[in-house]
């Protein structure tokens, strides 16, 4: 699921969320031949009220209000807008929303979005951490408000904590009982958060740096199926940051492409358990563009089951 907008949003040439990653990831996909045999659909933009379900409307009108004319219009020190970002944004959400529609529907297995802005950052009234629309929590509001499913998981497997998923999923009306979220990320790190569980629905594991794919791994069959298996999802999302790459100078942990390989197959495993392999994967982080192309091909190939 991917979508051209996603593309034109940029916040000068100096910032490592920049529209070449997607590309990078195209032309992997194309150069290891695995592209003819997915399924490319391009999406439209999120309605205004599946943003309001996971973000305060105020905020949101604000973001549209916000779009420059040209140049910059400044969120945070991290987070710009230039005159294209409010189409990338929604349509971004509007990818993890059509893949959710169309998983559920049995149209597609599962579904990757290749999109940005990332999302994991956002908080309900707040842009910070390139993220402006927190897509996947878009997605599971959809899926439990539209859809009506009972059990939705989260999974997230970027180097830095999704502090602005589980800000907005933690309290959720809902309560535990309808959403699990499961993540590992660098601590103390980038926004310097998640030492702590603050619902009995997040698992967070704070990891140091130089952490390995064999630390992860035991993470992942420990700690997170553990309390997955117990919860027994209806359908599962994924925060697909691979900026924990060893290649990725932005944090400091040492995975490398087998370990997204088999924390994809683990949570493939888990869905054909539980809920028909329904998965909705959403990309945030990875600025190492040869690393991010290679681990996005893992993932995707797996997820392909090719």
């Amino acid at each position: 699921m991917t979508h051209a907008a996603c593309a034109a949003h940029e916040m000068g040439s100096w910032h490592p969320e920049c529209p070449a990653r997607l590309a990078a990831i195209h032309d992997r996909l194309i150069i290891t031949g695995l592209a003819p045999h997915l399924e490319y659909r391009t999406v439209p933009p999120a309605a205004l009220s599946a943003l309001e379900r996971a973000h305060d409307p105020a905020y949101v009108d604000m973001l549209q209000r916000s779009v420059p004319a040209s140049g910059y219009h400044v969120l945070d020190p991290d987070t710009l807008m230039c005159p294209h970002t409010w189409q990338a944004a929604s349509h971004a959400a509007g990818a993890v929303i059509a893949a959710t529609d169309q998983v559920l529907a049995g149209e597609l297995d599962n579904a990757f979005c290749a999109v940005r802005p990332p999302g994991h950052h956002a908080r309900p009234a707040t842009a910070m951490g390139f993220c402006l629309l927190n897509n996947i929590a878009i997605g599971v509001y959809h899926a439990l408000e539209v859809h009506g499913l009972e059990r939705v998981a989260v999974i997230d497997f970027d180097v830095h904590h999704g502090n602005g998923t589980e800000e907005i999923l933690a309290g959720i009306e809902y309560g535990a009982e309808r959403v699990l979220m499961t993540s590992f990320f660098q601590h103390p790190f980038y926004p310097y958060s998640g030492a702590d569980n603050p619902m009995e629905n997040m698992v967070n594991v704070p990891l140091p740096a130089g952490s390995d794919g064999a630390r992860v791994r035991a993470v992942v069959d420990e700690v997170w199926l553990p309390r997955l298996e117990a919860f027994k999802p209806q359908m599962i999302f994924i925060s697909a940051g691979f900026d924990a790459h060893r290649e990725d100078d932005i944090g400091q942990m040492s995975l490398i492409e087998a370990d997204y390989v088999y924390i994809t197959q683990r949570l493939m495993d888990l869905a054909q358990r539980h809920c028909g392999g329904r998965i909705v994967s959403s990309l945030e982080g990875g600025y190492n563009l040869s690393a991010l192309a290679r681990s996005v091909e893992c993932h995707v190939r797996t997820l392909a089951q090719l």
